[in-house]
């Protein structure tokens, strides 16, 4: 498997996937670096990239990342303390009122933006965990771990594996989070019949209310059923091997394959640290009312966890976009992978991940504030040779598009690409050719 440190050259290997029909959809991007064009460009190192960076954008401060920490804050206490003036949590009498809607409206206000603005401490926690936040890891790691563990992620577990997922992106076999299925997982047929699972489900929901469905399971279940190994992690263990069938690797327990038995003592500190959070989320429930700590907490804790998800979503899948078999993968083509694109205002408030995400995946130890600095530079070499990845395509449609095309990969093998389930026939179609 190959390092950043070398010039890539491209096989020229039989290619066992097939790019995806989506790919010609009208007006839709495309990502201009094809591996199997017999003409794609010779891939550059690690090292010849972070050589057109300037140097100044690798340079951490405590001081200036607290400055961040200090102005989230600040953001969410002013919108409790705006709402608590003008909301309540008591649920109006009345549920067909003008004060009903009124209610119902503001509290999504309060949890939309609540949950935007916290989103912004949880990029900040994950700058420790890259340890860009400062030039101490032991400050980055108290700091992401209050960060993290009050949003209910389990810091350390979370560390281990978000770094496996930079240094594995776009693998089909050793990646994390977000690891494209294979068709047969899928519930598909050696000759594309429509079997079980999501193959089934897509020809009964049809495809409009499927790409809704995988919105849904991806922005609303996805964090937590990852976080329980329950969906997009890895196919191997950490020592190498294939998960048997039915295995999971979870966040929480010290034991879990997906981690080293080193790190068995900060697995239970994170999964402590999660546990003593709902403590004492049950302990306020108990004390204010269900609904009240939902209102407060709960609705904005799932628009963060919809944020984070997105994110990574986006920023990794497109029908354009190749998937590497181990024969295949190098770090460098799975950086390069990596995809930008434009948030708007929420750049903002979640200090441009989304944006500069290409720069991120290339060099995760540059603090964000440096990010759009280095993109430009970065963006300025490989954007001539056809290597930059930026797709303006607003957030929302991009999303769209991606829950109706990214389904699927052929295998994991070779040059995949994401192949979507509304261009595999019918069962009646099927039905038909045969009789």
């Amino acid at each position: 498997m190959g390092k950043g440190g070398r010039a890539e050259t491209q096989s020229r290997q039989p290619v066992i996937g097939k790019p995806s029909r989506r790919v010609k959809d009208e007006g839709a991007w495309v990502s201009p670096y094809n591996p199997l064009d017999p003409k794609a460009p010779e891939l550059p190192s690690k090292g010849q990239i972070k050589a057109v960076i300037p140097k100044e954008c690798f340079e951490r401060s405590a001081l200036h990342s607290m400055y961040f920490v200090f102005r989230d804050s600040a953001m969410a206490a002013a919108l409790v303390y705006g709402t608590s003036q003008v909301l309540s949590t008591d649920v109006p009498s009345d549920l067909l009122s003008v004060d009903a809607l009124k209610w119902f409206l503001g509290w999504n206000f309060y949890a939309f933006w609540q949950g935007t603005i916290l989103t912004g401490h949880w990029v900040l926690a994950h700058e420790c965990g890259h340890g860009a936040f400062s030039s101490s890891q032991t400050f980055n790691d108290i700091m992401g771990y209050i960060m993290h563990q009050a949003l209910l992620v389990p810091y350390f577990a979370w560390q281990y594996t978000h770094a496996k997922h930079h240094r594995r992106t776009n693998n089909l076999v050793d990646g994390e989070s977000h690891v494209p299925s294979t068709g047969a997982e899928n519930g598909l047929g050696p000759n594309n019949e429509r079997q079980s699972f999501y193959a089934v489900w897509h020809e009964a929901m049809g495809d409009g209310a499927f790409a809704v469905w995988q919105i849904f399971t991806h922005l609303v279940l996805g964090w937590p059923l990852y976080l329980m190994g329950l969906a997009s992690t890895g196919r191997l263990a950490n020592d190498g091997s294939f998960l048997e069938d039915g295995e999971f690797i979870d966040h929480f327990r010290p034991g879990s394959k997906m981690f080293p038995s080193k790190l068995r003592a900060k697995i239970l500190m994170s999964t402590l640290g999660v546990i003593a959070t709902l403590g004492l989320l049950l302990k306020l429930s108990f004390d204010y009312g269900f609904l009240t700590v939902f209102l407060w907490y709960g609705a904005p804790y799932m628009w963060t966890n919809s944020w984070l998800v997105l994110y990574t979503w986006l920023q990794h899948n497109d029908p354009s976009v190749p998937q590497y078999g181990a024969d295949q993968w190098t770090w460098v083509k799975g950086a390069l992978s990596t995809i930008d694109r434009p948030y708007g205002i929420f750049d903002f408030f979640h200090h441009k991940i989304g944006s500069t995400h290409v720069a991120h995946h290339l060099f995760h130890e540059m603090p964000f504030y440096r990010a759009d600095e280095a993109t430009a530079a970065i963006k300025a070499y490989l954007e001539p040779m056809g290597l930059y990845n930026y797709d303006p395509t607003p957030w929302y449609k991009a999303m769209w598009r991606i829950a109706k095309t990214c389904h699927y990969v052929e295998g994991i093998e070779g040059i995949q690409y994401q192949q979507s389930l509304e261009d595999v026939p019918r069962t009646s179609e099927l039905k038909a050719k045969k009789a």
